[in-house]
């Protein structure tokens, strides 16, 4: 009796699983999956550089005269004017050179004086009278020598900026040309990227009507800077290393924010005329190629590579290997096989772009 229960009770077991199992047969077979076409039309991509952020102007201080640092004007990172008196080498040598300069110009043009009253009675030759006028002027000339040694121990702003650090401290012996400190001007900055000489001749292409190009500046801290900059030089040479070339922009500084050595990255809009685009959901990758199933008109599937030329959030810019026509697989990738036929349901390539946050979950 048991022996019969146990085998009635298989039965049921292995009847009621493969009613399942037929079950979920019919359900899998008839699952429609969800194609669509690529997409072509214009489009603008934001794409980033490493960049380097200079002050518009930025020199070196050096000392013009030998001798001690005897005042320092101003400090460290302090804003300064135009004319600002900043450094003060002790002058009193070449306050002593234009006295004694100046006292033999005096005695020159006394000498002058009566060597002329002399010529204008015939007393003394007119080569003499000559001779005592060249020595007035050269003793002039030594006199305005002096004067500029003596301005020379006093260094000033030749712009407003901001002064760095210092590289000698009051009292220090410095010699002529040795450098004080470095003064920059950040009222402007002028940022420099590196760009690929293929991206670099779509620049030129769009650029031809003259109109310069606005890019955007991430901080290192990850903030869009709140200027906009303008590209405005590109050098005349690529680096044959690394096949780029430097493009410079310059931004508006009013607040000063940025500061010369920072770092950053350069957004410029690289604009694609008739991109072909799909959504990043209908890809997968093997051995870091990049595929996609294309659905045939009698709805099989075939796998097909892609060459993508630009990325964006959930889209893909594909540059080989589709057409507007071609139908692709958007949903369901794992659960198809090269060959197999399926059943489709498809979406519009316009709706799909404009929900692609729900396709890409």
């Amino acid at each position: 009796m048991k022996r019969i229960f146990m085998l009635v009770s298989l039965c049921a077991l292995l009847c009621h699983t493969s009613c399942k199992s037929d079950k979920e047969e019919v359900k899998e077979e008839g699952t429609k999956f969800l194609v669509t076409n690529p997409i072509e039309k214009d489009t603008t991509l934001t794409k980033e550089y490493v960049a380097q952020i200079h002050s518009i102007r930025h020199i070196e201080l050096r000392a013009l005269e030998k001798g001690y640092l005897q005042q320092i004007y101003v400090d460290e990172g302090q804003a300064v004017k135009k004319g600002q008196l900043l450094f003060k080498i002790m002058p009193n040598l070449y306050e002593a050179e234009l006295q004694k300069t100046k006292a033999e110009a005096d005695f020159a043009e006394i000498e002058y004086k009566n060597t002329k009253k002399l010529a204008d009675g015939n007393v003394v030759s007119a080569n003499e009278l000559a001779m005592a006028k060249a020595k007035l002027a050269k003793a002039k000339a030594e006199m305005s020598l002096s004067q500029v040694h003596l301005q020379f121990t006093e260094i000033r702003a030749p712009f407003d900026g901001i002064i760095d650090r210092f590289h000698v401290r009051q009292g220090s012996l410095v010699d002529e040309g040795e450098l004080l400190t470095e003064l920059s001007d950040n009222s402007s900055m002028w940022v420099y990227y590196n760009v690929p000489e293929a991206e670099y001749l779509d620049y030129q292409t769009n650029a031809s009507n003259g109109n310069k190009m606005k890019v955007g500046l991430k901080m290192a801290n990850n903030e869009i800077f709140n200027q906009s900059g303008v590209v405005e030089t590109i050098e005349a040479d690529f680096d044959n290393e690394t096949g780029n070339i430097s493009f410079r922009a310059t931004f508006p500084n009013p607040k000063r924010l940025l500061r010369h050595g920072e770092t950053g990255s350069i957004e410029m809009p690289v604009p694609y005329k008739n991109a072909l685009l799909i959504p990043q959901k209908a890809t997968f990758e093997v051995l870091e190629k990049k595929y996609v199933y294309v659905i045939t008109k009698d709805n099989v599937v075939k796998s097909r590579e892609v060459v993508i030329a630009a990325e964006m959030p959930h889209i893909f810019v594909i540059k080989s290997g589709l057409s507007v026509n071609d139908r692709v697989l958007l949903e369901g990738l794992r659960l198809v096989k090269e060959n197999q036929k399926i059943e489709c349901k498809v979406e519009k390539p316009e709706y799909v772009l404009s929900h692609l946050e729900l396709y890409a979950e």
